[in-house]
């Protein structure tokens, strides 16, 4: 298993321009190092995830439309995430409140441009054996 994702964890989508901060809102019992540990159900736009800044997708319609409009030259417009489900994880044995959880490398698909994005800081530093 690879180290949990907890709020404050980075995320990146290749076709945004920012990182953003994870928040977990899914549960609220288990901590790591003093932060709520995410799950699958951290998803959601402007609550779980803020954009990722400008997207530059052109699987994305406003940014489809904006280049055509700009006779061809990519035109970024801004990030609006649309999660096309939820997290894949790397440990879905691991549970947290019957959910399973976030890890390092888990990922979400954007149905609005397609990109695949992933935590890619987790948050959690310390391991105890």
């Amino acid at each position: 298993m690879g180290l949990l994702a907890v709020t404050g964890a980075q995320c990146a989508c290749p076709f945004g321009s920012a990182p953003c901060s994870l928040t977990v809102t899914s549960q609220t019992a288990c901590l790591v190092e003093g932060k709520p540990a995410a799950t699958i159900q951290d998803m959601q736009p402007n609550t779980n995830l803020t954009p990722f800044g400008m997207c530059m997708s052109l699987a994305n319609p406003a940014v489809a439309s904006a280049t055509a409009a700009a006779l061809g030259v990519l035109t970024p417009q801004p990030c609006t995430m649309v999660p096309a489900g939820c997290w894949a994880t790397s440990a879905p044995k691991v549970l947290l409140g019957g959910k399973p959880c976030l890890t390092m490398g888990s990922t979400l698909t954007c149905a609005m441009g397609g990109g695949m994005i992933k935590v890619v800081t987790p948050g959690q530093f310390k391991v105890t054996v």
